[in-house]
């Protein structure tokens, strides 16, 4: 069985689609402005209103890489967060791309491991290619369910 070139490059795309929500999670994890940076497009909008509605607090939509890496370095820095990635599904047209993912996001905080904040969410993540990687340019997150000490935001 031969493989076809295409079907090769449409599974490397998607792959490297998903990479990029890879390097954003592990950015915020591992603290790494770099990382983090290297996954978002420069004029990138990310929108975390909709969760944040649901756990009962606001968080206004963040446009522009540097704005996002320094909110998100900012407002999580006094806690330890964990990204799991989970049921990447990717559609890809040219050098554009979607993504609708669940990514779950435990945070605790860093002064009290005792107590956390679980949030089980939905990413509808669009994409744009940017020489060989693909970068996020838009990014809406949405929560489907929550649990632990609401508390722990509140340190956001």
């Amino acid at each position: 069985m031969t493989i076809s070139p295409s079907l090769t490059q449409e599974a490397a795309d998607k792959l490297a689609v998903v990479e990029a929500l890879y390097r954003f999670a592990a950015g915020i994890d591992l603290r790494d402005k770099e990382l983090l940076s290297s996954s978002l497009a420069e004029n990138a909008v990310s929108d975390f209103r909709p969760a944040a509605a649901k756990a009962g607090f606001e968080y206004p939509v963040i446009e522009g890489r540097d704005v996002i890496v320094a909110a998100l370095s900012t407002s999580l820095s006094m806690l330890d967060t964990t990204h799991s990635v989970s049921n990447p599904r990717v559609t890809i047209d040219g050098d554009t791309a979607r993504m609708d993912v669940l990514v779950e996001a435990q945070h605790v905080p860093r002064g009290d491991p005792s107590r956390h904040y679980l949030m089980k969410n939905r990413y509808d993540v669009e994409l744009s290619r940017a020489g060989d990687v693909w970068v996020i340019t838009r990014n809406t997150v949405d929560n489907v369910w929550r649990t632990g000490d609401l508390t722990v935001l509140s340190e956001i």
